[in-house]
C-alpha cells in the first residue's frame, strides 16, 4: 500500500499524521514548537515527527509515496521556498529541499489555510465540490479558495490572504500594516481589543471574571462562555464581527462564484453555533445574487486533522 504523511507545522504545535491513500489517519502525532529557536531546531523536530508517525504505522520508509506540509506563512509555490513565516522562524530556510534529502520522497510545501481548505474539499464540509471559499479566523484570519480543483496560488504563492482584505478603509490598524482588513475586524485578538474598548468605556462584562481579571488575552472558549451567559458586550462585539464576516462572504460570492464558503478556525469552532446564522443572514440579504445564488455557508468539519489531511491530499497530487 501507498502512504502520506502531512504535517501542520504552527507556531505553536507541529502536528503529524501518516494517512493511507483514502485518507484514514493510520496515526499521528503532535509535539510544542520550539520557542526562540534556530530554523534548524525546527527543522530537527519535523524530521522527529516524520520518524515517529513511520515507527508508530509500523511500515517501511519505502511505503511512504509523499511528503505534505502546510506552513503558517507564504510560500512561493514553483520552489517552495518559504518566503515569509511570521509567526515562526522559519522565513527563508529550506524545509521542502531539506526534508527532500533526508527521506528522497516527493515533497510539497503550502501554506497552512490552503492545506486546511484542501483537506475540507477531500473528506470535509466540502467533499465533492470543485468551487469553494475558506475562511478561517482564529488569533488571525486565514484565506484560501480552490477553483475548479485547484487551489490559487497566484504569482508567488501568496494568493488568497483573505485574511487582508481591506474592507473598512478607516478601519484599526492590522498586523500587517493597513488599517481595516478583514483580520483587524473580526481576528480574536480583533475581538479581545473591542471587548477591551467597551470596558474602557464603562461597560460591564462577565469576561473579567471568567478570565481573572485579565483582558490582554482572551480565548476563545471564554467568548464561547460569556455567550453561553448572555454577556450583552460580548454579544454585542460578536455580533459585529459575525457581520463583517457576512458581508466579507458577500463579496467574495460575488469575486469567486464558489458552491461554498466554509468557516472555520478557533473563532468559529467555539463560537460558530452563534456567528453562522448571522453571517448566513447577511448572505442571504443580498440584492445583486438574491435570485440566482446557490452558495451555501458551511461550518468545517474535520477540525484539527484538516491541515495535516489536505498536505496529505497534496502530496499525492
Amino acid at each position: 500500500m501507498n502512504y502520506y504523511i502531512g504535517l501542520d507545522i504552527g507556531g505553536t504545535k507541529i502536528a503529524g499524521a501518516l494517512v493511507s491513500a483514502s485518507g484514514k489517519i493510520l496515526t499521528r502525532t503532535k509535539t510544542s514548537t520550539p520557542k526562540r529557536v534556530k530554523p534548524r531546531d525546527i527543522y530537527l523536530c519535523v524530521t522527529d515527527a516524520i520518524d515517529e508517525l513511520i515507527q508508530a504505522g509500523g511500515i517501511r520508509s519505502s511505503m511512504i509515496k509523499g511528503i505534505g506540509v502546510g506552513v503558517p506563512g507564504i510560500v512561493d509555490t514553483r520552489n517552495h521556498h518559504i518566503l515569509a513565516a511570521p509567526n515562526i522562524a522559519l522565513t527563508g530556510f529550506p524545509l521542502s529541499a531539506s526534508l527532500k534529502r533526508k527521506y528522497r520522497k516527493r515533497v510539497v510545501m503550502t501554506n497552512d489555510v490552503n492545506a486546511g481548505l484542501l483537506g475540507e474539499a477531500w473528506l470535509g464540509a466540502a467533499k465533492g465540490l470543485a468551487h469553494v471559499v475558506g475562511i478561517f479566523p482564529g488569533t488571525g484570519v486565514g484565506g484560501a479558495v480552490i477553483s475548479d480543483g485547484k487551489l490559487l496560488f497566484g504569482a508567488q504563492g501568496a494568493a488568497t490572504e483573505l485574511g487582508h482584505v481591506i474592507i473598512s478603509i478607516d478601519g484599526p490598524l492590522c498586523h500587517c500594516g493597513n488599517r481595516g482588513c478583514l483580520e483587524a475586524l473580526t481576528s480574536r485578538w480583533a475581538i479581545e481589543r473591542d471587548i477591551r474598548l467597551a470596558v474602557k468605556a464603562g461597560q460591564k462584562t462577565i469576561v473579567t471574571k471568567l478570565n481573572d481579571g485579565k483582558l490582554d488575552m482572551i480565548k476563545s472558549r471564554i467568548l464561547k462562555e460569556a455567550l453561553a451567559k448572555n454577556d450583552a458586550v460580548v454579544k454585542a462585539v460578536m455580533t459585529k464581527a459575525a457581520r463583517v464576516l457576512g458581508k466579507t462572504a458577500v463579496s467574495l460570492n460575488h469575486t469567486f462564484n464558489p458552491q461554498a464558503i466554509i468557516f472555520g478556525g478557533g473563532v468559529i469552532k467555539a463560537c460558530g453555533d452563534f456567528m453562522l446564522p448571522i453571517i448566513v443572514k447577511e448572505v442571504k440579504a443580498d440584492p445583486f445574487f438574491k435570485k440566482f445564488n446557490t452558495c451555501r455557508v458551511l461550518s468545517s468539519r474535520l477540525g484539527d486533522d484538516a491541515v495535516t489531511l489536505g498536505a496529505a491530499c497534496l502530496a499525492q497530487v
